[in-house]
């Protein structure tokens, strides 16, 4: 017996090494693919082989961020993005999931705003910016609102839609034993959506940056994307390739916090 314990044992050593080892290649690679990129994009600019004014250079992009960081800009740019994208993709999520708790408890309901939903689906949010505008002001607030009505739509379908998949005879059987829809929802509905829960979150940690970098295009006066306008309008490409690459780094390090939710949930579960 314990002979087969020793063997079970040593090939789980080895398979978990096994994944250790594959881990270190992928995020290996990934790393030289990037340093591999930036310095053929620099070597690239420095002979001409592109045009530096165009594509900017990794070196122009680092000293960009120097001389803005010593204006004290960058910090506050960064800032002003990441506190409008938080707030509309919190107030997105929880107001989408909310709503698809009504729908999925309210039947009758979901059936008659269900043609609404796929209507404010497919309309470009972009066209409803300058209502918006007016409504919420020329400021923070109207970003906020154009980022939370990116997400709260494509929340409440896919969440609802993930209510409505759980298993009806699971439900039929808490419903013998007379649980009301508060128990249903508490103890199956919201447990069996949590996959479903956190592709929500995923999705819109996307769509909250897209809302707020589209509203600040338009209306900004600071924050990375007003950064990405000022900058193209007066022909520092440097400074919009430092912001876009900003806010690919940002919104990755986003994505990963969900992505450590997403495990701690797991985890919590077995």
């Amino acid at each position: 017996m314990s002979n087969k314990t020793n063997e079970i044992s040593e090939s789980q050593r080895s398979y978990l090494k096994k994944l250790k080892i594959e881990r270190f290649k992928v995020g290996f690679v990934r790393i030289l693919i990037l340093v591999v990129f930036i310095l053929l994009w620099e070597i690239a600019a420095d002979n001409k082989w592109i045009d530096p004014f165009l594509t900017s250079s990794p070196s122009r992009i680092m000293k960009s961020t120097i001389n803005l960081y010593n204006e004290g800009i960058l910090l506050k740019n960064i800032w002003v993005t990441c506190y409008e994208t938080i707030l509309g993709f919190t107030i997105g999520t929880v107001l989408g999931t909310f709503i698809a708790i009504i729908l999925w408890a309210s039947p009758f309901t979901a059936k008659v705003l269900d043609p609404y939903l796929v209507v404010l689906n497919a309309l470009p949010k972009v066209a409803l910016a300058p209502i918006i505008i007016f409504w919420a002001g020329n400021g923070i607030r109207s970003i906020i609102v154009i980022a939370l009505l990116i997400s709260i739509i494509v929340t409440i379908i896919s969440v609802a839609s993930g209510f409505n998949e759980v298993d009806k005879e699971k439900i039929l059987l808490l419903k013998t034993f007379n649980a009301n829809k508060l128990q249903i929802l508490r103890h199956l509905i919201i447990p069996a959506s949590v996959p479903t829960l956190i592709s929500a979150l995923k999705i819109n940690v996307g769509l909250s940056w897209v809302g707020v970098i589209m509203g600040e295009f338009l209306v900004a006066r600071e924050g990375l994307g007003f950064l990405i306008v000022y900058g193209g309008q007066v022909a520092q490409l440097d400074m919009v390739m430092m912001s876009i690459i900003l806010l690919s780094i940002i919104a990755y390090v986003m994505y990963k916090l969900v992505w450590l939710v997403e495990r701690k949930i797991y985890a919590s579960y077995e």
